[in-house]
């Protein structure tokens, strides 16, 4: 069944925002994308975005904000070493990318208000997530609150995968149709492997993004078989 409202997804072109995608695409009837080029340095995931969004005939607004690569420190952003701390902030991985989802979140509810979208939808998870505090509910919740008294326009930011694990995105991605395109079209390697498949999709199979999304997929393997 499906909800007669304009939705916007934030849509990285990886495994979980690919998940939300077809979620999406069998809750709503009409569905946008917006992606970010950020600088980032896995910017393969901007092919694969686009790969994928054309596949399902979703539009896909392309946003360059690679000014955000000049004012962070972040190993996603640099030749720094994503499998260690962060340099500064200690406490959390080397692949935070400081008000990443904050910025991200604002522009999708700029390009909401412009094309009429009552939603916007992100992947975020603080479930199985790896360490990012701007991925929890509560920053989501303040987040939306904050957009709404700024603007005075009420836009929900819905978040599917909150409390999913890892498997469950798989097993959510198997339910809706669109596992295989995580598999052969999603990225989510940090250091932007697309040469190497594995039973869970491209990466080099090193980095943090890959090991979660490995273990994902061995576990969700193991509830099916």
């Amino acid at each position: 069944m499906y909800y007669l409202k304009k939705t916007l997804v934030i849509f990285s072109g990886g495994q979980d925002s690919t998940t939300c995608l077809g979620w999406a695409l069998k809750t709503y009837s009409q569905i946008e994308a917006i992606h970010f080029k950020y600088g980032q340095k896995h910017s393969i995931e901007t092919e694969q975005a686009r790969k994928i969004c054309k596949k399902h005939d979703v539009l896909l607004h392309e946003i360059d904000i690679n000014f955000l690569n000049e004012i962070v420190d972040s190993a996603l952003t640099s030749n720094g070493d994503v499998n260690k701390k962060h340099d500064r902030l200690k406490h959390l991985p080397a692949s935070f990318v400081p008000n990443r989802n904050a910025i991200f979140i604002t522009l999708a509810h700029c390009l909401a208000q412009k094309i009429g979208a009552e939603k916007i939808i992100t992947g975020v998870c603080q479930t199985d997530f790896s360490g990012y505090p701007d991925c929890r509910v509560s920053f989501i919740n303040a987040m939306e609150n904050a957009l709404f008294i700024g603007s005075e326009t009420y836009i929900e930011i819905v978040t599917p995968l909150m409390y999913f694990t890892k498997a469950e995105v798989f097993e959510l991605a198997q339910t809706v149709g669109i596992l295989e395109d995580v598999i052969e079209l999603s990225h989510t390697c940090y250091n932007g492997n697309r040469t190497d498949k594995h039973d869970w999709g491209y990466g080099c199979n090193d980095c943090p993004a890959c090991e979660l999304r490995k273990n994902g997929w061995n576990k969700y393997k193991n509830k099916t078989i």
